[in-house]
């Protein structure tokens, strides 16, 4: 029988399942265990959501939507984004619904990419962009933004730019960020436009966690560079949605009318039935993520101050709800190997630094989407760990 097996794109070779997920797995067997490993909300989605949910099934929405999802999703999400964000989208040419923003992510990356081009990205970073960017036979460039508090800086931005010329056809911007939770303001922000409006590149900008901020309101770069930004967003960490499986795309018409052929040949559409709660979500939900917003506040509080005081060094984190910190001195700064250690010898899972590229080397990354009592367990046992070692 003819061997077949050697025969994939060349790149899928080059690409692997994400460390986050296969540490994960490594772990779960570990008798005890407690993990503040995944990126997903501890609650639940709102009854109102779920019910709309229910609803849409009873009613038979059952069917396929059109490729780019029902009109009034589309309005709905337009609507979110003008009275969060300040930021104006016809709901009618510049909004797709997608199968979750990693979708959109897809979707927009291979809409733009060819062969030879080159994708800016400032790490650590979130590590599910690389993949599609080795599939599309593009090269991703990281810029170390580890010396400047996970900030991206324009005069680095303005530099690479330069140094890689005409190759560079993008560039990703995640805030408020995973891994290092950090949020983005309004003044760093108009600076990375200023730089971007004057090079012909896409800017692509996960904003996934824009409704979890603490510290500072979020601002879309697309308030300042519209014509060049594809916003990514959703509703899984916003509405506790994960899976449910509903992300937007938004950009101008040139551009979505572009990115919409791709996202047909991926997924055809999103759910029809998740897109019918979402509209719930969108609109009598436009606030749901406060009462979470709350709790994820206390929770980074307290382990700010436990892990700071057991000698790990972090830019206190305005998003999101990741703890991104340095393994203190004299630790084993083999980020993989301090993790599993720490597994091993004391139940606590947390993801090694190493799974957002070598620039996190030396780093932890925490989830505190889990509940008080969990973290303080948590907080106790790295507390012995870091004591007897």
């Amino acid at each position: 029988m003819a061997d077949v097996s050697q025969r994939f794109n060349h790149e899928v070779y080059n690409i692997a399942v994400s460390l986050i997920r296969k540490f994960d797995e490594r772990v779960s067997s570990i008798p005890d265990i407690l993990k503040l490993t995944l990126g997903e909300p501890d609650f639940n989605t709102p009854e109102h959501v779920k019910k709309s949910g229910v609803q849409a099934i009873e009613q038979n929405f059952s069917h396929y939507s059109g490729m780019a999802g029902l009109a009034d999703v589309r309005q709905a999400a337009s609507l979110f984004l003008k009275n969060k964000y300040q930021i104006d989208y016809d709901f009618q040419s510049e909004v797709l619904v997608t199968i979750g923003a990693t979708e959109a992510i897809s979707a927009s990356l291979l809409a733009t990419l060819e062969p030879g081009d080159k994708v800016i990205l400032p790490a650590p970073i979130y590590p599910g962009y690389e993949p599609v960017i080795h599939l599309a036979h593009a090269k991703p460039i990281y810029l170390d933004t580890t010396d400047n508090d996970f900030v991206l800086a324009p005069e680095v931005l303005e530099a690479a730019l330069k140094e890689h010329g005409e190759q560079v056809k993008a560039v990703i911007l995640n805030y408020p960020s995973n891994p290092t939770g950090v949020v983005y303001t309004r003044e760093q922000v108009k600076a990375l436009a200023e730089v971007l409006e004057k090079y012909p590149v896409f800017v692509i900008s996960d904003e996934i966690y824009s409704e979890l901020t603490y510290d500072e309101t979020h601002v879309s770069i697309a308030e300042y560079l519209r014509d060049q930004t594809i916003v990514i967003n959703g509703l899984s960490k916003s509405h506790a949605m994960t899976g449910w499986r509903v992300g937007f795309i938004f950009a101008p018409a040139a551009l979505t009318a572009q990115i919409i052929k791709v996202h047909q040949y991926l997924v055809t559409a999103a759910s029809t039935i998740s897109q019918k709660a979402a509209v719930r979500a969108l609109i009598e939900g436009i606030n749901d993520a406060e009462v979470m917003k709350a709790d994820y506040r206390e929770r980074r509080d307290y382990l700010f101050e436990k892990m700071t005081a057991l000698g790990f060094e972090m830019a206190k984190p305005s998003g999101a709800f990741y703890i991104f910190a340095k393994i203190p001195a004299g630790f084993n700064q083999d980020s993989m190997a301090f993790c599993v250690d720490l597994a091993e010898k004391n139940q606590l899972a947390i993801i090694p630094g190493i799974a957002f590229g070598p620039e996190a080397e030396g780093y932890v990354r925490l989830s505190y989407a889990a509940s008080m009592e969990n973290l303080v367990e948590a907080m106790d046992r790295l507390t012995r760990y870091m004591e007897s070692n």
